[in-house]
């Protein structure tokens, strides 16, 4: 068929400028200037090499057949979900979207959800949520109660109206918070995507995307649905993707388009394609796909292809495409996605403070129930008892104050404004107000790696040659010496005097002759060994002042660079530091730029000797055997040499002996520096030929072809390799981590870290980042396999004591399999743990394993998309909000900008939630049992009637307008200041004990109250007059009095809002005299007889209790007390 001609940009084209009136595409919703359509491939990459045949033999495919190892995960089963035909089911869907526009309704929206409630679901769930407590269920049987005239006492309002005034608070709050939730979604399903339309490319949210449509993603745009890749930047069809938000590995992954749809002149002439694309179930497993893409016609040649697709064709959510531009083919949307598969649902959570105050209400209910029995005892059971007895309970029923919730919820929406609003924790939101009492509490913190404690910033710290090393401080010295070799090798003049020895080589002799030679060779090789492709990038404008720090030069033509390892960035980027620039890479040849031969200020320009290398063969980094060789031949010189480099435990025998390798390694690992041993041996052509025949015999086996080539490079070329040096590359923490981690120790909390990244690289950053201590053993426990491998390596684990235990994915599962319990009870005692190679469900596992097996509070902190199940998962989940995404900040508990601010997040403002949560908890307790215990008094002494003591309006006015300001101001109260709690992080260990709110404080306040309220009454009704309103007027004003002197002794540092709270409380409870003349006899309050009476009840209540706690200040202080 003849092929229909759209108007687009062609791949490899270059774009009209922004500002022309032809470089413009118009969608349906927004204008799109065709610049931002551009996918430009680069031309450098033979497209013969790659565009009609994918071979393993060529380099680039050789990178990327490392994705079809064996990873050290866990693969999770195929957990395929039905609801109602739209989830859970293989799908094949028309390659056409015009052909597929009527079918895309079938699946789930392309929308990410983290709230927890709907239209529908909002009042049923809150109420649940609600009446779950005991004390609220409690209360409401109580107002149920008073709808029956037999149990009715009082006014019905009494006990109603504080209940629905509770509920109202509280759906008002979880409604607030919902609400912002679901803000905050609306703002990540509103982010712009092009979609490619028959009309053109059109600006669509990342909601409004569907199955099978054709999505173009740009250069560090994050992939808003799972996508097959159809086309990419590269005529090879290649692409990187960043997948560090998904599975937590740092490496790049290689993802290769579809031949056939690659091939395509024009990103437009899919849509004179017709066929379909088949996809499996969806299912967690990140590293699995089964597809076929069948294309029936629309081909150049018009033949009818069906090409078999797998993970290397996809793009996952949440990946982000790090070079060029794709276009991809729409498979899974929403909750299909892998990303939310591997993502927990939002669970409500509890704190332990409210399950302890629940607790603590069952026990008052049981003291309610024991007073009522014995007040119906004493009197004889008579008549109809049971009556009697209900009419008790509901006398009583303030010794389980309603109020509790309400105080408690208002603190812990003061304490999360507090947080939002100290200058210390910039950016700081709080979006679950419900548990900031948590942050006190915490004795497990679960962190991410990548992005959380690091920044996933590469950088090459330290070049060590045996008599010499350099860091970046002296790499000037570096350029000097290559300067020196170069002008010789390529004949070029020297334009500075460099044949000045070095400072630093002075005295070393003969290694100061070769020094210049042994810088090239090992910088040489450092440029010529890698997996990295060089793109060159725009030149700023002139006055831009765009310029290289390091250098300290004008950068023009700045590089960037692709590679599926940062660490192989960061080694190249180094080289180009010192003066040697990866120009070009291609299939078969690298071409290097010698920019030390140029004046400083001419660097960059492009002007420099080009030095050309042939690639004849390249082994790809695997986890398994360490190392990446390359051997290429210059066609300066036609030298052919193999160069290696890799961890030092698998170099150290293949490189000739010497005696300084493995102490520097120690160095460098204890500095926590990722080190890479590189060696190179020179081949005649006789033996290249030899290992050639060899290889290509191991190539062509059936039978054991991976391990047959791996023997045939171990045979030829690994052996007695010339040590040319030792690079120490740091993966760059983030600010303040070491510090932070140090206040997280001293304070109790011992830290785990889970990432998806590779042991070596977790060891590395939990030594750089002092999560392990010096001298402290690392023990690595990895690739077991069976039962009895778990059970000698936590047999050996035990006996080591003191010790780091890092662990890789497939021996945790294996050990949580088979010896959970005993796994977690060592691990669990151990300062640090590091768990590599987790994938996302399996970091929330850790958390709940260790939730149940420790019964302690767990904390759970990333900054990815990987990260959000986890942080579902734990007690408290703080989300960073990081570089590629908001995804874990919208799912968490509280959102921080950086890691180091999780100290003063524990430390400050957990200690204070908790600490004043407790006292208010308490004291709110306290204010409810001290006048049951007086209306228990005054029962007794009126022959065991259930009457009110006290009625109507002061029953109600006592819990609200007279103490409750003074009791609410307790949350402003600090026992430290906060220099204090970040100077003796040690303070915060005695917080998770729990014994600010304990058993034993309840039963101290509870004596207390028992004291208090049958002092008042008593004395109240020894000093009566003849009138009973003087027994009222007398006991009620005493105990507002008492409850006012009692905030006053509890607080330790006075704000001047508790001081207007009790005054402005006091003043209020005078003015109800005169208002409410059916409760008080103003003629006798105004007596004298009526101030010394007061006076004398409220001194014996609350005196004594204050002269006991200035003793136990004396004697027995707490441990804050003797640093204030």
């Amino acid at each position: 068929m003849s092929k229909r001609r759209l108007p687009t940009a062609r791949m490899g084209d270059y774009m009209p400028a922004p500002g022309r009136s032809d470089g413009r595409f118009v969608g349906d919703e927004e204008e799109i200037p065709m610049h931002r359509l551009s996918i430009n491939s680069r031309r450098s990459i033979d497209s013969a090499g790659m565009s009609s045949t994918f071979s393993i033999d060529t380099p680039l495919m050789a990178a990327a057949s490392d994705m079809d190892e064996p990873h050290s995960r866990i693969t999770m089963p195929h957990t395929h979900l039905d609801s109602g035909g739209k989830r859970g089911k293989a799908r094949t869907e028309p390659l056409n979207p015009q052909d597929n526009a009527f079918k895309k309704s079938r699946y789930p929206a392309n929308v990410v959800s983290n709230n927890k409630y709907n239209i529908i679901t909002f009042l049923p769930l809150v109420l649940f949520e609600q009446f779950k407590f005991f004390f609220n269920m409690y209360f409401l049987l109580v107002a149920l109660s008073q709808f029956v005239p037999q149990l009715r006492i009082g006014y019905l309002f009494t006990y109603v109206g504080p209940l629905v005034f509770v509920l109202a608070v509280t759906m008002a709050k979880e409604w607030h918070d919902d609400y912002a939730r679901r803000k905050r979604d609306g703002e990540a399903n509103s982010q712009r995507y092009l979609r490619l339309t028959v009309d053109g490319p059109m600006a669509v949210s990342s909601s409004k995307i569907r199955v099978g449509d054709l999505v173009l993603i740009e250069k560090n745009q994050r992939v808003p649905a799972d996508m097959v890749l159809l086309r990419t930047t590269e005529s090879s069809g290649a692409c990187f993707v960043r997948t560090d938000q998904l599975d937590g590995e740092t490496d790049w992954k290689l993802r290769i388009a579809v031949p056939p749809t690659q091939k395509l002149d024009d990103s437009l002439d899919l849509f004179l394609l017709h066929g379909s694309v088949y996809a499996d179930a969806p299912h967690k497993d990140i590293y699995d796909f089964v597809g076929n893409l069948v294309i029936d016609s629309g081909l150049p040649d018009a033949q009818a292809v069906t090409v078999p697709l797998g993970v290397e064709n996809t793009m996952w959510a949440n990946t982000t495409l790090a070079s060029g531009s794709a276009v991809g083919y729409v498979v899974y949307t929403g909750r299909d996605t892998r990303a939310a598969m591997n993502t927990g649902h939002a669970k409500t959570k509890v704190g332990i403070l409210d399950t302890e105050v629940n607790r603590l209400s069952k026990i008052l209910f049981v003291v309610t129930l024991g007073l009522s029995l014995a007040m119906v005892a004493l009197d004889g059971f008579k008549a109809v008892w049971y009556i009697t007895l209900f009419r008790f309970l509901i006398l009583f029923s303030s010794i389980i104050p309603i109020s509790l919730r309400v105080n408690l919820d208002m603190g812990k929406s003061f304490y999360s404004m507090m947080i939002e609003r100290d200058r210390e924790i910039p950016g700081a939101v709080v979006r679950n107000s419900m548990i900031p009492e948590e942050l006190g509490r915490i004795e497990y913190c679960l962190t991410d790696k990548t992005g959380t404690l690091t920044c996933n910033e590469m950088e090459l710290k330290r070049v060590h040659m045996g008599v010499m090393a350099y860091t970046l401080e002296t790499s000037d010295e570096v350029t000097r010496h290559l300067r020196a070799n170069l002008k010789d090798r390529v004949g070029a003049e020297d334009p500075e005097e460099t044949r000045q020895p070095s400072a630093l080589a002075k005295g070393h002799g003969k290694a100061r002759r070769d020094m210049p030679q042994r810088v090239f060779d090992m910088v040489e090789s450092l440029a010529l060994c890698h997996n990295v492709t060089p793109a060159e990038e725009s030149a700023p404008a002139a006055d831009s002042g765009t310029h290289d720090d390091r250098a300290g030069v004008a950068v023009s033509k700045p590089m960037s660079y692709q590679a599926s390892s940062p660490d192989e960035v960061a080694i190249v980027k180094w080289t180009e530091h010192v003066g040697v620039v990866l120009a070009e890479r291609t299939l078969s040849t690298i071409t290097l730029r010698l920019d030390a031969l140029l004046p400083e200020e001419q660097r960059g320009h492009g002007t420099a000797p080009l030095l050309t290398y042939d690639i004849l063969q390249v082994f790809p980094f695997t986890s398994e055997s360490k190392r990446m060789g390359i051997v290429v031949q210059s066609r300066l010189s036609g030298d052919m040499y193999f160069i290696q480099k890799g961890a030092d435990a698998v170099m150290t025998r293949i490189v000739e002996y010497n005696d300084w390798l493995d102490e520097e390694c120690g160095n460098m690992a204890r500095d926590g520096l990722r080190t890479l041993v590189v060696g190179r041996k020179r081949l005649s052509r006789q033996a290249y030929a030899r290992f050639e025949q060899a290889y290509s015999q191991a190539r062509a086996s059936v039978v054991g072809r991976a391990e047959a080539m791996r023997q045939a490079v171990a045979d030829h070329l690994e052996s007695d390799l010339e040590l040319l040096g030792l690079t120490g590359v740091e993966d760059r923490l983030q600010d303040h981590v070491r510090t932070t981690l140090e206040l997280l120790g001293n304070a109790g909390v011992r830290v785990w870290m889970l990432t998806g990244d590779k042991v070596e690289t977790a060891t590395c950053v939990a030594v750089s980042a002092r999560l392990v201590r010096r001298g402290q053993l690392v023990h690595v426990i990895s690739g077991l396999r069976s039962a009895s491998e778990v059970s000698a390596a936590l047999e050996t684990l035990r006996t080591l004591g003191d010790c780091c235990v890092v662990i890789d994915g497939d021996s945790l599962q294996v050990a949580l399999d088979f010896y959970r319990d005993e796994f977690v009870r060592i691990a669990a005692a151990l300062p640090a743990v590091v768990c590599c190679r987790c994938s996302p469900t399996q970091k929330a596992d850790v958390v709940r394993v260790l939730q149940q097996h420790t019964g302690k509070r767990v904390l759970a902190v990333g900054d990815g998309g990987n990260d959000v199940s986890m942080i579902q998962a734990a007690d408290v989940g703080v989300g960073l909000v990081g570089l590629e995404g908001r995804q874990a900040s919208l799912a968490a508990d509280f959102s921080v900008d950086q890691f180091s601010y999780l100290a003063r997040l524990l430390l400050w403002h957990g200690r204070n939630s908790y600490k004043r949560s407790a006292k208010l908890a308490q004291f709110v307790i306290h204010r409810g049992l001290i006048i049951s215990i007086m209306q228990v008094v005054f029962s007794a002494l009126f022959y065991f009637a259930p009457i009110a003591l006290f009625q109507g309006m002061l029953l109600v006015g006592y819990t609200t307008v007279y103490t409750m300001a003074p009791v609410f101001s307790l949350v402003l109260d600090r026992d430290v200041s906060d220099e204090i709690a970040m100077l003796y992080p040690e303070l915060y260990a005695e917080l998770t004990k729990g014994r600010a709110l304990s058993l034993k404080t309840f039963f101290i306040w509870l004596l207390i109250s028992i004291y208090q309220g049958g002092a008042l009454m008593m004395l109240a009704v020894w000093l009566f007059d003849t009138d009973f309103i003087h027994v009222v007027s007398i006991s009620f004003t005493g105990l507002v009095l008492n409850e006012l002197l009692m905030v006053a002794l509890e607080i330790r540092t006075w704000h001047r809002w508790m001081i207007w709270s009790i005054l402005g409380s006091l003043a209020i409870y005078v003015a109800s005299i005169w208002v409410l003349p059916a409760y008080f006899d103003v003629m006798f309050i105004l007596s004298a007889a009526f101030v010394w009476k007061t006076v004398v009840i409220t001194a014996v209540s609350a005196v004594p209790l204050y002269i006991i706690k200035v003793i136990r200040r004396i004697y027995a202080p707490p441990a804050y007390a003797k640093l204030t």
